[in-house]
């Protein structure tokens, strides 16, 4: 009936069937979970009489954790160095800069000069082949075979061809390309009429675009930007090292906060099991009523299960700080318990409000980076704009020749001695139709600028409100030390009174105890404040863009 009831209240597509398998499931892992443990499961009813057979000194240790072997003091500057060390997001974080450095290799490469080289040797082996039909006209006044008109037939031949060429290629920053070559090719015919023929030539030629892709800055928009990213990159790295070291600092005054109320809860247990001890003595001395042994007893364990708590909570904060520091001595799971050395600031600062504000916004890592990200923007910019103008390259040739039938070493002399060459001077145009593409290109990289610059507007008013507010809570957090230190002397002063009534009979121990959760109450908030108090200079030095440490900002 219940099972019904809950599938029809939840309006579930699964039918009662598939909820029993799934029930099985679930039965099966809680097994196979009590499987897993070193002994079967114990009964609240079963636990509870060893629970209040402990011994009491068991939880007491707790006084001695600081000075146990198992336990390392460390202050401030140690945990830094640690974190800074084995930090793993630290660690990852210092790739990206040496990525960053390959991208830049990457975009200067693109104007290495180019050695190129290539060679080719042919064999072809024709036979007698029928040609074109012509006719003969005379250039001399002999007049042979004049106005003859004759069949031309090619005999066969064995021709071997061996072709070669070296040379360079040089990109220009101003997105011109140089090519300088040297082919030569030798050619000798078999059958018929053998002959060979040896040819050189030295060649000069360049493009240069005097439009779309001209100019030097157009062609190294792309290195410019690169190391634009690169610098962000880097700004990056460090912003994530004062990240880390703010929650380093944070998970160490954590652990001072865990640790006084630690004490506190234990100084609470020590003082209710003292009140109890009393009161058994003045009910056995027939001073006190018998109730009075009841309601002491309530007290201890109130207390009991609050001092557990803490430690638990100390434990679970270790582990925080541990998990930050990455340290080889120090795993998460080692036993190993760190006690704070550093001491906490207990000092009043008078903040320049504004110059606080505009030191932030000259030094926040952020507001830099941004700066850096228009930057680039800019640049992108002012490439799209070159690319969508036409395209219009001016192409100039120059080859000295060289021909020889006896070696290739006279076909070079010819080619260095310039009598035969060859130039020419030309130009090509492309003008897209419509051109949208890169039109469209250009107007979302505009827009794209717009947008971050108001970004940039909105994160300086984003520095100025977070500098603020780091202040103001500052503040706060000092007035709360001196308001809990005062609420501490007057509860401790009330509960020395009311245990002293109770002796003499004017209060009961459910008062008495009443005032000592005040006394315990106010310097819980005590510890608190001054653990805050130290996070919120932490908090401001990182709202100015440094972090200078637990005792001074700006």
């Amino acid at each position: 009936m219940i099972t019904g009831c809950s599938y029809y209240l939840n309006g579930s597509s699964v039918s009662p069937i598939e909820d029993k398998a799934r029930a099985r499931l679930m039965l099966n892992e809680e097994i196979e979970f009590n499987n897993l443990t070193k002994s079967p499961p114990e009964t609240s009813e079963k636990a509870l009489p060893r629970f209040k057979e402990r011994d009491v000194n068991t939880i007491k240790k707790v006084d001695s954790l600081k000075e146990s072997k198992e336990s390392i003091e460390l202050t401030l500057a140690n945990i830094r160095a640690l974190a800074l060390e084995n930090n793993l997001d630290l660690k990852i974080a210092e790739i990206d800069p040496k990525i960053a450095a390959t991208q830049v290799s990457e975009e200067e490469a693109k104007f290495d000069d180019l050695i190129f080289a290539k060679a080719k040797y042919g064999s072809k082996n024709t036979p007698s082949q029928n040609m074109d039909v012509v006719k003969f006209t005379p250039t001399s006044e002999s007049g042979l075979l004049k106005n003859e008109v004759d069949k031309l037939t090619a005999i066969p031949q064995l021709t071997q061809v061996l072709e070669m060429e070296a040379g360079i290629v040089i990109p220009l920053r101003t997105g011109a390309k140089v090519t300088l070559s040297s082919p030569f090719d030798e050619k000798k015919q078999f059958k018929g009429v053998p002959s060979a023929q040896y040819q050189n030539a030295l060649r000069f030629s360049v493009s240069q675009p005097l439009l779309r892709d001209g100019g030097i800055d157009t062609n190294v928009a792309g290195i410019r930007i690169a190391k634009y990213e690169q610098q962000i990159i880097d700004i990056k790295t460090r912003l994530q090292s004062i990240r880390v070291l703010a929650s380093i600092e944070r998970a160490y005054w954590s652990i001072y906060m865990a640790w006084g109320e630690l004490d506190v809860r234990r100084q609470q247990y020590e003082n209710a099991s003292d009140n109890l001890a009393m009161v058994k003595k003045r009910v056995a001395n027939g001073l006190t009523a018998a109730v009075e042994i009841n309601r002491a007893e309530i007290g201890v364990a109130e207390r009991r299960e609050s001092l557990i708590t803490a430690n638990t909570a100390l434990k679970i904060r270790q582990r925080q700080l541990k998990l930050l520091l990455n340290d080889a001595n120090l795993n998460v799971d080692s036993q190993i318990l760190i006690v704070p050395k550093t001491s906490p600031t207990l000092l009043h600062f008078d903040f320049d409000r504004n110059e606080l504000v505009q030191k932030a916004l000259t030094g926040r890592l952020e507001l830099l980076e941004l700066e850096l990200k228009l930057a680039a923007d800019l640049t992108k910019i002012d490439y799209l704009k070159n690319q969508t103008l036409p395209l219009f390259m001016l192409d100039y040739h120059y080859g000295s020749l060289g021909r020889d039938t006896q070696s290739l070493d006279s076909a070079f002399s010819q080619t260095l001695d310039g009598n035969y060459s060859d130039w020419s001077v030309g130009m090509r145009m492309e003008i897209p139709l419509s051109n949208e593409l890169r039109k469209s290109k250009l107007e979302r990289a505009v827009q794209e600028r717009l947008q971050r610059l108001s970004t940039q507007q909105l994160r300086e008013l984003t520095v100025k409100r977070e500098i603020y507010d780091a202040l103001d809570t500052t503040e706060q957090n000092w007035q709360r030390i001196l308001a809990a230190r005062q609420n501490v002397i007057l509860a401790g002063l009330n509960y020395d009174a009311e245990l002293k009534q109770f002796r003499e009979g004017l209060r009961t121990m459910t008062e008495v105890l009443e005032t000592l959760t005040r006394l315990g109450d106010a310097q819980l908030r005590e510890i608190r404040a001054i653990s805050d108090y130290q996070v919120s200079l932490v908090d401001l030095a990182f709202a100015t863009g440094t972090l200078l440490g637990h005792n001074h900002v700006g």
